[in-house]
């Protein structure tokens, strides 16, 4: 017996179908998302993009399951996330989904290495000491692992976000604006190991970026404004 609903395909790994979020705001309904549909297999590349209040960190928060549309339905990694529970869906994303965040969200009272460890842990993987130290020498931090977040640089707290990512080996990472606090130098090394690692580990990535630069770098992108999609997902040249 299943505990979710599951597609026919097994080709997609997250699929979005006119997808609407609607809020009540001063009496009035604010729809910030509207009829938003797309289909990624695994390895996919997609980029959302748009100007600040596009809808796009909400896209995000609703195909990771961090949120539940007023319409549509949302699959992943072919379980259907729309009547699930909160409980339920925080264990989808624990056992499907990394993230990388532009603030980095690390522990603050937990090493380099501890919060690596922690989604290992919440799976309760064997080995799981080891295998958080190679991602953190994966990512040229294995000498930082016993340093607090307050001791690392900003570039070096995102590469740990990385390394912490793709621990439980994500069918899905969800990237939002994951360069917005680093300066160009240290933007384009995360970048690239973001990319390298997401190759490596066949993950399919969604980025949320305002850096359209970024975005040329995905094979997919999906351009928002007040909410709608303005251009289709298309696949991106290849150079």
């Amino acid at each position: 017996m299943r505990l979710y609903p599951i597609l026919p395909s097994r080709m997609s790994i997250l699929r979005v179908d006119n997808l609407t979020k609607t809020y009540a705001s001063a009496g009035h309904a604010l729809t910030v998302l509207h009829a938003v549909s797309f289909e990624l297999a695994a390895g996919d590349t997609f980029a959302i993009v748009g100007p600040s209040g596009s809808g796009k960190t909400t896209l995000l928060g609703l195909c990771a399951g961090l949120d539940r549309a007023t319409s549509g339905s949302v699959w992943l990694n072919n379980i259907q996330l729309d009547n699930l529970s909160e409980d339920e869906r925080a264990a989808v994303r624990n056992q499907h989904v990394g993230f990388i965040f532009q603030n980095f969200q690390l522990l603050p009272t937990l090493t380099a290495l501890e919060n690596v460890l922690v989604p290992l842990e919440l799976r309760g993987q064997r080995g799981a000491a080891k295998t958080a130290l190679a991602l953190l020498d994966r990512v040229g931090l294995a000498d930082r692992a016993h340093h607090y977040p307050a001791q690392l640089s900003g570039g070096e707290q995102q590469r740990v976000s990385l390394a912490r990512a793709f621990a439980n080996r994500p069918a899905v990472l969800f990237a939002d604006e994951p360069t917005g606090n680093l300066d160009p130098d240290t933007s384009e090394r995360v970048v690239n190991l973001l990319f390298e690692l997401n190759r490596e580990a066949g993950t399919t990535l969604v980025l949320v970026t305002h850096d359209l630069e970024l975005a040329a770098k995905t094979q997919r992108t999906l351009r928002l404004r007040g909410g709608k999609v303005v251009e289709p997902a298309v696949m991106a040249e290849k150079r």
